[in-house]
């Protein structure tokens, strides 16, 4: 065992150069290759065509605006440090007259931190707060902090309704008069202002229950749309202001579902009348394992179309489509069909049509990309509205078109704009990136696949130089699971900084394999859900060791010197591998992997200790801890870096911990690298390169990677 003293990043540097020198044709560092902007984010005004971004380099992190006719890009505020403070939650008034925006908080964490505490990754000695921001549509004036709140949402009259300690507030918007909107003893969320802005509907979650509530004045009582004992949510107005729709779920009770055997989760679609709460049921799903409740982007993405429509998205024949039912009830239309998943859903300006991402196109590999397409809430066929060997996700509806992001395997993501008539697509000016960035060096990567040893049918992206001879091969795996990397840059900012390390150590003397392994997205509801996944038997992993040997037989790769690295559930499969495989994987890197599946399940599944009915908690978790990389931890031998931030929200320090106790009773060669105040997606740029730099120069270390040769 060896715990190492990291280096800067400007010496690691000059560690790899060392080790090789810069491979003919790419002579760039990490710092260049993280130099890439990334854009998340993009929004459009209801009811004008103007539309806002999130444009982060090198983690300094800006909002960008532009509007119609000529979409002129301009920048909305003017924060210049790498300080991890990151920007949400763009929220346009109906008018595009204000813009609201969220700073700070840790967004996609699983769990909030002890005493509800916002991300601290600078170790700035005054605490941060999530705080909500005022910004100019027109960039004609600075952007001024309002006050501490969360998701906001503004009504047509201006009001600004956010959320703070699971309860609704209200503030003008220069921040004063903050106060609570209303008392209700339930966790609120999930705010929408009715079309004329005199109400607020929201959802509030009873821990076993929850309810569509409406909040008119301070004098009014809250009406409580149809409350039952299920799960109400995504309350959504009709354009004329006079029904909510919403979603049911069952309420949390009954008999213990069994863990190791799925069950349907049923779910329903309901109206209610404004006026008198009264509510009938719309749509209730299948009563099968694919009509359960959406886990995916956006969840039942839930909306009315313009014809007294509503619209929906259903796995119920295995693929993630758009419906449409009639509000008064009825069979509901599949708008979308085909073997192809939708994604980045939005309604049209006029809202009788929907503008989606989805993996198909023309071509082959494009299960492995994203296109825009339009498809009429009535039915119809889908119009494309791009297409090609790039890549494009997030629409924005305007009047004539969308804005969207793009990118393709070299340019990094940028904001585009197309009419619906799939013409005069064009990139907005002044987007390019750092002179630095090396995009016009990127290997394109090459759609694979293979057989699992039971047959399942498992794609991925091969990086490889051209002419690469005797190269270390490396297996990439990415989080999640339920994620899927491209054909180039990703629209998660987690997984484009992956797709930047790959393309780096592609160039830098090794041949990258990144493997769509089961239990991830792009591929349909049964590949998403294999059987004994994840804690129920760790299925997946015969996709990534098949890659594994894939690799060895790839041309240019030295078999005897293959590695692996990933993040979060990478970082799991990482170490499954590194404890199953040795002879296959030589060298591993590890960023904040689950290492003992048992902990999650107790935590998850631990209320039933509490109960006279235990179902098969005991047999799954002795089948959670056998799917544990803890459990071979005995036939553990290959070297492994560990990295992980020790304020993770998803996947707890302890895992870490816990797995370096084991290596280092067992004797494994082990090096550290901890990130003090970091969380699990690092918000900082001098993060990730620290992290990449560690990571780069490990793999050349242990896996004798030649840069250049």
């Amino acid at each position: 065992m060896s715990i190492k003293g990291y280096l800067t990043g400007a010496a690691c540097a000059v560690a790899l150069a060392a080790a090789g020198g810069g491979a003919q044709g790419a002579n760039f560092s990490i710092q260049d290759t993280l130099s890439y902007p990334f854009v998340l984010g993009l929004v459009s005004a209801p009811h004008a065509d103007r539309i806002a971004w999130v444009r982060d380099v090198k983690g300094v992190r800006n909002v960008w605006v532009a509007q119609a006719p000529d979409f002129t890009p301009k920048q909305a505020t003017q924060f210049t440090e790498d300080d991890g403070q990151e920007i949400t939650q763009l929220t346009f008034s109906p008018d595009g007259s204000t813009l609201v925006f969220v700073r700070g908080g840790d967004h996609d964490a699983n769990w909030p931190a002890a005493g509800n505490l916002s991300p601290d990754p600078s170790h700035s000695p005054t605490e941060p707060k999530v705080t909500l921001w005022l910004a100019d549509p027109t960039a004609a004036r600075p952007a001024a902090k309002i006050v501490e709140g969360d998701a906001p949402a503004v009504s047509s009259n201006g009001a600004l309704a956010y959320l703070k300690d699971g309860a609704v507030w209200t503030a003008k918007l220069d921040g004063a008069g903050a106060k609570k909107l209303f008392f209700d003893r339930g966790k609120d969320s999930e705010l929408a202002w009715s079309p004329d802005g005199s109400r607020l509907a929201f959802s509030s979650l009873r821990e076993d229950h929850g309810f569509i509530g409406v909040f008119t004045s301070a004098d009014q009582p809250i009406e409580w749309m149809s409350p039952s004992t299920g799960i109400d949510r995504e309350p959504q107005w009709s354009p004329d202001g006079k029904q909510i729709a919403f979603t049911r779920q069952p309420g949390r009770g009954g008999a213990p579902l069994p863990i190791l055997t799925r069950t349907p989760r049923p779910w329903a679609i309901w109206t209610a009348e404004a006026a008198t709460a009264a509510a009938h049921k719309v749509w209730t799903s299948p009563d099968t394992l694919r009509g359960s409740y959406p886990d995916f982007a956006g969840q039942a993405n839930l909306h009315w179309a313009g014809n007294g429509r509503l619209t929906f998205l259903s796995e119920a024949d295995n693929w993630p489509h758009l419906y449409s039912v009639a509000a008064s009830g009825g069979d509901a239309k599949l708008l979308t069909p085909g073997a192809f998943m939708v994604e980045h859903i939005v309604p049209s300006v006029d809202g009788r049509s929907l503008i989606y991402s989805a993996n198909t196109g023309k071509d082959g590999d494009d299960n492995q990309r994203r296109h825009l397409y339009r498809v009429s809430a009535e039915g119809g066929a889908p119009v494309a509205l791009t297409e090609g060997a790039t890549l494009e996700w997030s629409p924005a509806a305007l009047s004539s078109g969308a804005a969207f992001i793009a990118a393709d395997a070299r340019r990094p993501p940028a904001v585009d704009l197309v009419s619906l008539a799939a013409s005069g697509r064009r990139e907005l000016a002044g987007q390019a990136p750092d002179p630095a960035y090396p995009g016009a060096q990127f290997v394109i990567p090459k759609k694979v696949s293979w057989k699992a040893p039971d047959g399942l049918t498992v794609e991925g992206q091969l990086f490889q130089a051209p002419g690469a001879k005797n190269t270390p091969g490396v297996i990439f795996v990415h989080g999640g699971p339920p994620r899927q990397m491209m054909l180039g840059w990703s629209y998660m900012d987690y997984y484009s900084n992956a797709y930047a390390m790959n393309q780096y150590m592609a160039a830098h003397g090794f041949t990258v394999l990144s493997v769509n392994y089961r239990l991830g997205i792009g591929y349909g509801w049964d590949f998403q859900h294999a059987e004994h996944g994840g804690a129920a038997g760790s299925s997946e992993y015969q996709d990534v060791a098949a890659g594994g040997r894939l690799l060895q037989a790839t041309p240019g790769v030295d078999p005897s010197r293959i590695g692996i690295w990933g993040g979060s559930y990478g970082g799991l499969l990482t170490a499954l591998a590194l404890a199953r495989n040795s002879d296959i994987f030589k060298a591993g890197v590890d960023f904040h992997g689950v290492h003992d599946w048992s902990r999650s399940v107790a935590r998850q599944y631990g209320a039933r200790t509490d109960r006279y009915e235990k179902g098969d908690l005991a047999q799954a978790l002795e089948v959670a801890f056998k799917a544990s990389p803890d459990a071979d931890v005995g036939t553990w031998t290959s070297p492994v870096l560990l990295i992980q931030g020790d304020d993770d929200r998803n996947v707890n320090f302890a895992e870490t911990v816990d797995l370096a106790r084991r290596l280092q009773a067992k004797g494994v060669d082990f090096e550290e690298l901890v990130i003090p105040d970091e969380i699990h997606g690092f918000l900082r740029y001098a993060s990730w390169l620290k992290a990449d730099t560690a990571t780069a120069e490990y793999l050349t270390r242990k896996l004798g990677a030649q840069p250049g040769k």
